[in-house]
């Protein structure tokens, strides 16, 4: 029989999936790639994926390489997708696609399923990362397969599949909508957040977060320490990266930090609505560009800022095994460099608040920042100074006067 790896997660989809390959003839290794996954019960997935009737099933952890590697490089990068969104689904995927095919490659498998749909952004990530990885690989993709689409045409068949096959599943008829689980965020989707008049924040069941409205009614301080632009230290404590994140995760989850509700444009060409919580990533951002404010000079940090959205969507869309990838980041290595020092922070109700930085890379100096006098800046020579950038504005006003 061939064999098959499949990207399981132990949801609706990929356990309906994970049956009709085996349907479909092919011996299923069910590999849940273990990001850190707030809610899910690894054991219980990995049984379900047992008993449904795969070849093999295992539980592959990523959590450390998927904030060291992936995650802090984009964090670094202040990448945000059109401005809001940090990319806790997009910077997961192309990880998850490297970790299956390093088990397709020792259990000789020469295919790659996963249970993205043919309308969303993670078909393209599971898929470009997985061909710049292995070109030979093949890549079943089932709700891009007409037959399977025919068999199940919306959710609540999957379910009752599910149901006749005794799998159980979150998902049901009267709570249709997905959720997607790691731990840099936790993203909701689809049912009933498809209507945009529908508050989002109220319909979904948080796994991370408390309300900002229920959340302490006292501001809860910390410190968080940056080497390089990658952050080291939390409240004096050294920490690796996944660590770093999950404790940043509890502190900013019962303050209420960290959540959104967007419409964003897929890579595929339509807008879709998803609700995100990301408190620990959250905090870390606003943390890290209050550092950069110090220690970066004004046109490295515009320059990077201008770029900042290019890196968003190449993550976003999948291209993350790529050669302008690899450029971009090597780009950013260099300039976070300086990024050196501590960020004084104050949570509360939802919101973050600066306490202090410092650095011992800082370029602030305060006796030239002072409306007082001294220092090294002398007024006098704006004087020139101005002259000299109002140059070209006086030339073009001679010969094209403006209205006024």
């Amino acid at each position: 029989m061939p064999n098959c790896v499949l990207a399981y997660s132990g949801g609706l989809d990929t356990s309906v999936i994970l049956g009709w390959l085996m349907e479909e003839g092919y011996d299923v290794h069910a590999v849940y790639v273990d990001l850190g996954q707030p809610c899910e019960d690894r054991e219980a997935i990995l049984q379900k994926a047992r008993d449904i009737g795969a070849k093999s099933a295992r539980i592959v952890d990523a959590q450390e390489e998927l904030c060291r590697d992936f995650a802090f490089p984009v964090l670094q990068w202040q990448a945000k997708y059109e401005g809001m969104y940090l990319l806790g689904t997009s910077i997961a995927r192309p990880l998850i696609s490297k970790k299956c095919l390093q088990v397709a490659r020792e259990v000789g498998a020469d295919a790659y399923a996963h249970g993205a749909t043919g309308k969303g952004n993670d078909q393209c990530r599971f898929q470009l990362a997985a061909e710049a990885l292995d070109p030979k690989i093949r890549v079943i993709a089932p709700w891009r397969i007409e037959r399977f689409r025919k068999q199940f045409p919306g959710r609540s068949e999957m379910i009752a599949y599910c149901q006749a096959k005794k799998i159980p599943v979150k998902a049901s008829v009267s709570k249709p909508y997905s959720s997607d689980e790691n731990c840099l965020h936790i993203s909701y989707e689809a049912g009933k957040l498809e209507d945009l008049t529908v508050n989002g924040v109220e319909l979904v069941e948080f796994g991370m977060t408390v309300s900002p409205q229920k959340a302490p009614d006292k501001i809860e301080e910390l410190t968080i320490g940056f080497e390089a632009g990658v952050p080291v230290e939390l409240n004096g404590k050294k920490l690796g990266a996944f660590p770093m994140v999950a404790e940043l995760n509890e502190i900013g989850g019962r303050n209420g930090v960290g959540r959104v509700d967007m419409v964003e444009n897929r890579f595929v060409g339509m807008k879709s609505r998803g609700v995100y919580e990301a408190p620990g990533m959250t905090i870390l951002y606003f943390a890290h560009r209050l550092l950069e404010q110090i220690t970066l000079d004004r046109d490295l940090v515009h320059l990077r800022d201008r770029l900042a959205p290019e890196v968003a969507e190449m993550v976003y869309y999948g291209f993350w095994y790529h050669a302008k990838m690899d450029a971009l980041m090597a780009f950013n290595r260099e300039a976070q460099k300086p990024v050196n020092g501590e960020v004084e922070l104050q949570l509360y109700k939802g919101n973050i608040f600066v306490g202090g930085r410092t650095s011992p890379n800082s370029l602030y100096d305060e006796a030239i920042a002072t409306m007082e006098g001294g220092g090294d800046y002398n007024q006098t020579d704006a004087e020139g100074f101005l002259r000299i950038q109002g140059l070209p504005g006086r030339v073009q006003s001679r010969v094209s006067p403006r209205a006024y």
